[in-house]
């Protein structure tokens, strides 16, 4: 990789020209494991014919069409069935029968000569009498036979004829033309348009045939032309790991996709550059919608589920918040988890034995270091999304609190990351890289109130997590209050991020929900519970609050840790620090006399 386009990589951004760098990094690693999987499914039994003939196909395509080929081969969902299958082969997942699943180079190359428009015909594997075509849809048999099956695809000039046995084991018949449709804003689905490539040989095809789906794309506008992203409900392997069923989006939650990406990449357009946080859309490779089929119920403001991974690059499955910018920051958040993914690809960046004991201040569980790296990545990216609304009247109050809060957390994993020795020469840059970028933007002035605000949601969530997750050193005597004990050592150094290995774990630690960063980032105007108390800056009511709630429930972690971060706010000093360096070391306040 030329320097300089890893220079723009480690300071948590990238130009087009460095995307197109990883792009092809993971268009090699992508051949490479096919490569691998082609000769390990040579010896799997199946009623299909062998992988030879697929593969022959595919290729033939790709000399007519090499452009929507391509797009098959390095669509996410094909690195997802690729990793997911070499898995299955190494005896470390499971799935469907094993032939059927290594029957999607089929159903790949089918849809391949669908769009490239050669003539063909395979055997394929069917699931409840349906076909899944990648990148273009999924076609079901009327009344197609239960189960896991065999049936045959033809296509000639960009129709498929797909035939199978029905429930009662006659053969029957489905003819379409497959294609990717966009959202349909006005009303219900539109009838299945052409392919965009015009074929002049006459085949008779009904577009609208019933039992073809259509992938549906999130549309828009961009300077090169417009761009199609799926909006990925059909593919079994959406869900970045084992196949999963179709979930097909009803048209008003589709719309209400579209509506809300439109406005998000309103949002993303407002800067531009190569700088941590900028993103073109047209780089996303598909948006996968996470557990909603319908408006209701009323989705939240925030994005309650986001999730990517280094086999599907460009990815991102996604909860549909009701913010538009709250789907912005997770396109970013998501979009830097598959940098990083193709960064590692390329390079080894830390020696990592995946011992689960370091705090990640956006987590509730103990990271590897792996995890702390993705996550310093991501939030650096997250840091500078908010960093560049600082400018925008709509949004400037809430993006002070959130830039100042993710720079500053990020900080200190970098700190962790760059102390722990376990990084490689690259990964030394990369993590330099990352700390450059934010030493300069932590001297950025930020208004003092949501600076505090930013600081006190940060100590609550590091409080807590340290009250959930960590057990007092064996014989450590713990106290009431804060004067019990002294400053440890690491908590001197900044925070408290790196582990010793005297840390004990709890064995009872669960996850838990972090309800207060985002409730921190607008101040409430009529505080009601000790949390708005302490966001609304009135530590005094937060403390007395939390010290009723504690008479209540003495061994409560999330009280105590507000009990703790308003009581240093209200008597600030080396007590406060010691508390704040190790709570775990401090027993609940005891209950008022009498």
């Amino acid at each position: 990789m030329p320097g300089h386009l890893f220079a723009e990589l480690a300071s948590g951004g990238g130009s087009a020209a460095a995307v197109a760098f990883l792009e092809q990094g993971e268009r090699a690693r992508r051949l490479l494991l096919l490569r691998t999987l082609l000769k390990r499914v040579r010896d799997v039994r199946t009623p299909l014919p062998g992988a030879t003939s697929a593969w022959k196909v595919f290729k033939e395509a790709a000399e007519r069409a090499p452009e929507p080929v391509e797009g098959l081969l390095l669509a996410p969902t094909t690195g997802a069935w690729i990793a997911h299958l070499l898995r299955r082969l190494h005896g470390t997942a499971t799935g469907p029968p094993l032939w059927a699943e290594a029957a999607r180079l089929n159903s790949l190359a089918v849809a391949a000569s669908l769009y490239a428009g050669t003539e063909t015909s395979l055997r394929v594997a069917l699931d409840d009498g349906a076909l899944h075509l990648p990148g273009l849809g999924l076609a079901r048999l009327p009344d197609g036979a239960p189960g896991v099956g065999a049936g045959r695809a033809g296509t000639r000039a960009g129709v498929m004829t797909l035939s199978g046995p029905d429930r009662r084991g006659r053969p029957i018949t489905l003819t379409c033309r497959p294609a990717p449709v966009p959202v349909d804003r006005s009303g219900p689905e539109a009838p299945v348009p052409p392919p965009l490539r015009t074929f002049t040989d006459p085949v008779p095809a009904d577009p609208g045939a019933p039992g073809w789906h259509p992938l549906r794309t999130l549309t828009h506008a961009a300077p090169d032309g417009p761009v199609a992203i799926p909006l990925e409900d059909l593919d079994p392997y959406r869900d970045l790991d084992g196949p999963v069923p179709p979930a097909r989006l009803d048209h008003d939650e589709a719309v209400a996709w579209q509506r809300l990406f439109d406005e998000a990449v309103a949002i993303l357009a407002g800067a531009d550059g190569a700088g941590p946080g900028r993103l073109d859309p047209a780089w996303i490779r598909s948006v996968v919608p996470w557990a909603r089929t319908a408006l209701l119920p009323p989705p939240p403001p925030d994005v309650r589920v986001s999730a990517s991974s280094g086999d599907a690059y460009g990815a991102m499955v996604v909860s549909r918040p009701s913010s538009a910018l709250a789907l912005a920051e997770a396109l970013v958040h998501e979009f830097q988890h598959s940098k990083l993914a193709a960064l590692i690809h390329l390079f080894p960046l830390l020696s990592d034995d995946r011992a689960e004991r370091f705090y990640a201040p956006w987590r509730p569980d103990p990271r590897h270091l792996t995890g702390l790296l993705h996550g310093a990545y991501a939030f650096t990216g997250v840091a500078g999304f908010w960093r560049d609304r600082l400018a925008d009247p709509e949004y400037a109050g809430t993006a002070a609190y959130h830039f100042a809060l993710r720079r500053t957390q990020s900080r200190l994993v970098v700190r962790t990351l760059l102390s722990s020795g376990r990084l490689t020469a690259a990964g030394r840059a990369l993590v330099t890289g990352l700390a450059r970028t934010l030493d300069g933007w932590l001297r950025e002035p930020v208004p003092e109130p949501a600076r505090t605000r930013a600081r006190t949601a940060a100590a609550l969530h590091r409080t807590e997590w340290r009250l959930r997750n960590l057990l007092p050193p064996p014989g450590g005597a713990a106290g009431h209050g804060p004067q019990e004990r002294s400053v440890p050592p690491e908590a001197r150094s900044g925070g408290g991020s790196a582990a010793p290995d005297d840390l004990r774990f709890r064995s009872d630690r669960a996850s838990w929900p972090d309800v207060r960063t985002h409730l921190f980032g607008v101040p409430p105007a009529e505080p009601r519970t000790p949390d708005e108390h302490l966001a609304a800056g009135d530590p005094a009511a937060a403390f007395d609050g939390y010290a009723k709630g504690l008479e209540r429930e003495p061994g409560d972690p999330h009280l105590r840790a507000g009990w703790i971060v308003a009581r240093a706010a209200l008597e600030p000093g080396p007590a406060a620090r010691r508390a704040l360096a190790r709570p775990e070391l401090l027993l609940p306040p005891p209950p008022p006399a009498g």
